[in-house]
């Protein structure tokens, strides 16, 4: 059960990487664990939580290209993006840019956003939607 919840999440090549994190975790908690505890829910809740930590990490890593670029971009990206990109950002109010960079560019989720902007996660879903 935790192995295919593990392959759903992460697929065939990371599920085993995460199957034994999900262990490793549950084996260090096991001891605080309610007596009338649901075993098996909290082991796929655990399980999942960590095939999304390696989703997220796995999302980190540098994307290797054919080759470099020859001259250093402007916008320290390989690629240059257009410039109306830019100028369309600039033009948002500051709390549709912050929630726009911050999900879209960074990557953040809703409640993190949130938490950095000040405000609610349905809030920061409403900026980033309108921006």
């Amino acid at each position: 059960m935790v192995l295919r919840v593990c392959r759903a999440v992460v697929g065939p090549h990371d599920a085993e990487d995460a199957w034994s994190e999900t262990f490793l975790a549950a084996l260090k908690a096991y001891p605080d664990l309610p007596a009338g505890a649901n075993v098996a829910a909290w082991l796929v809740t655990i399980a999942h939580r960590k095939a999304v930590d390696i989703t997220r990490a796995r999302a980190r890593h540098a994307v290797p290209v054919e080759r470099t670029p020859d001259e250093p971009s402007r916008t320290g990206r390989p690629e240059d993006w257009d410039g109306d990109l830019w100028d369309a950002l600039a033009a948002l109010p500051d709390k549709q840019r912050a929630a726009v960079a911050y999900h879209y560019l960074a990557g953040f989720p809703y409640e993190e956003v949130a938490a950095i902007t000040g405000g609610t996660a349905a809030a920061a879903r409403r900026a980033a939607a309108d921006g």
